[in-house]
């Protein structure tokens, strides 16, 4: 076996180095951690890989992407750059932002890269162009940094990376600065994009009509034959069949500095989070739902004012009102609550969420036999008969459920759960069965007026300080003081105001709901209607 020469061995090596290197082209976060062994793997930045590998490949050229501060995605876009550089050395990408410091801040970190890494992939600085804003590469490509409504003009771009175009939200909210930065983008930016050109837009969604908003508004999302993949990864999962990391619902985003396998560690920092931001803020920052404000029912500091934690306010009636999935929408609404003795409707708990059939029944049963609730109210325009008849099965099947499960244990975990305190206890840990008692009376809701005309009249009774919330619920409070008449009601919006309509004498509501009977409350009042007509049609047995 013969052995080659110092260069021939040099060769191999050389060759073997540089095969490496190409592989690590695969991706930038590949790359990033290639050369970077500091450089965090976690499954979100992942999916933002990928989608830049699928712009490279040409199966994209326009791509959003919203997730909360801190977890990595504008360094990721810097490598980015880097990677795009790497691949195609003749090309000029322009990075912009809200100011230009904030883009060269950018552009710094990219010149660094290619500084550290470039010269594996032939990138090197030309030093006859090396301003801090706009510098080239000897290959002839370089990176324009730029402030919207800055110097764009001129600079011809074959590829756009925007990171964050509002700096805060009162600018988001600003009509003026969000045309600003419409005008720039639409005049200046666009004007400057080679053919094919791709862009990236990273950004917080401050508001429904911010640049995000008002591009997708214009050219479409993929799915739906446009042009924008949008890339959305909310700090807690609220919609598991969109969700670009497959999270089941309430699942946290993963952070770079906490251990991806430690889920229940990155959901408490998500819940600090979000106990210590307002409900508009974490909406916007975190869940990346920016909601309108403007000709809301309530305002955000009424439903503050309404927030009512303490106890000594003893419940008289508990229910569980549901406004179920159907009808085009697969969300079911879930709230629960009670009336108090000091006459006012509380709302404890929100189990809203996308669910079919099957799981929105279980969950409103699991929610009654958690508060003890002493009556169901089902909204039943998408069938009446169906609505209880998933209520009873699905009540039953809990019931054989938690006793099979029991059955199951072991003495030891038996005794296990007997020292829990009673106020700790799950479902599945209460000394009986929650679901062998009675099960709640079914009240089927058919809901007569509109949304505007049923919601309207509970929102008074916010106002007038006759609904308050007993625990935190920020979604509720959040729909409550976004949503605008004309569009469509959300479930936490219609499963509330059955609850209030039926544990509160509210004025003018006679006509709001009928009964099963097709009696309204306002015969009732006039004659026990109600309980006549039940009788009449075998509804509730005769005298």
């Amino acid at each position: 076996m013969s052995v080659g020469t110092d260069a021939e061995l040099y060769g191999e090596l050389l060759a073997g180095t540089k095969a490496v290197s190409r592989q690590l082209l695969r991706d930038p976060m590949t790359l990033a951690r290639g050369l970077d062994g500091l450089f965090v793997n976690r499954a979100h930045l992942r999916v933002l890989s990928r989608a830049y590998a699928r712009i490279e490949a040409g199966e994209l050229d326009r791509v959003q992407i919203s997730t909360p501060p801190q977890v990595g995605k504008s360094s990721l876009s810097e490598w980015a750059v880097f990677w795009w550089l790497c691949l195609h050395p003749t090309h000029r990408v322009i990075i912009a932002s809200y100011s230009a410091s904030q883009a060269i801040k950018r552009g710094r970190k990219v010149r660094a890269l290619i500084r550290q890494y470039g010269a594996e992939y032939g990138l090197f600085l030309d030093p006859e162009n090396s301003a801090v804003d706009d510098y080239a590469l000897t290959s002839g490509g370089g990176v324009k940094s730029a402030g919207f409504g800055g110097s764009i003009t001129g600079s011809p771009g074959d590829m756009v990376v925007i990171d964050d175009p509002h700096k805060n939200r009162a600018e988001a909210r600003s009509t003026r600065m969000r045309e600003s930065v419409w005008s720039s983008y639409s005049a200046d930016l666009l004007s400057r994009l080679a053919p094919d050109a791709p862009m990236i837009l990273i950004q917080t969604r401050w508001d429904p009509d911010d640049l995000a908003g008002k591009v997708v508004a214009q050219e479409g999302r993929v799915e739906d034959g446009g042009r924008w993949l949008v890339i959305n990864m909310p700090a807690l999962c609220t919609d598991p069949a969109t969700d670009p990391l497959g999270r089941a619902m309430g699942e946290p985003l993963p952070h770079p500095k906490i251990d991806p396998n430690d889920k229940a560690k990155a959901r408490r920092h998500w819940e600090g989070r979000r106990a210590g931001t307002s409900v508009q803020d974490w909406f916007a920052l975190y869940q990346g739902e920016p909601r309108p404000v403007e000709g809301a029912l309530v305002t955000r500091e009424l439903m503050r004012d309404r927030r009512h934690y303490r106890s000594g306010v003893r419940p008289v009636r508990i229910g569980v009102a549901v406004d179920p999935s159907g009808g085009g929408r697969d969300s079911a609404g879930i709230v629960g609550g009670h009336l108090g003795d000091d006459g006012r409707l509380y709302l404890t708990h929100d189990r809203t969420a996308p669910m079919s059939t099957y799981e929105w029944s279980r969950e409103a049963c699991r929610l009654a036999a958690e508060i003890k609730a002493q009556v169901f109210y089902v909204e039943w325009n998408f069938g009446r008969d169906q609505a209880t008849l998933a209520l009873h099965t699905a009540w039953d099947a809990l019931r054989r459920e938690w006793d099979k499960a029991r059955a199951a244990l072991s003495p030891a975990e038996l005794e296990r759960i007997k020292s829990i305190p009673a106020a700790e206890q799950t479902l599945e840990q209460r000394p009986t069965n929650p679901f062998s008692e009675l099960r709640p009376y079914i009240d089927p809701v058919n809901a007569k007026l509109g949304k505007v005309l049923r919601a309207e009249p509970i929102a008074q009774q916010w106002r007038e300080d006759r609904i308050r919330t007993g625990k935190y619920l920020p979604e509720l409070e959040d729909e409550w003081s976004t949503w605008q008449p004309g569009g469509e009601s959300p479930g936490r919006i219609d499963a509330s105001v059955y609850l209030a309509y039926k544990f509160l004498r509210v004025p003018g509501s006679g006509e709001a709901f009928s009964s099963p009977a097709e009696v309204s409350i306002s015969q009732v009042e006039a004659g026990g209607g109600w309980t006549a007509a039940r009788i009449e049609r075998g509804w509730l047995p005769g005298p």
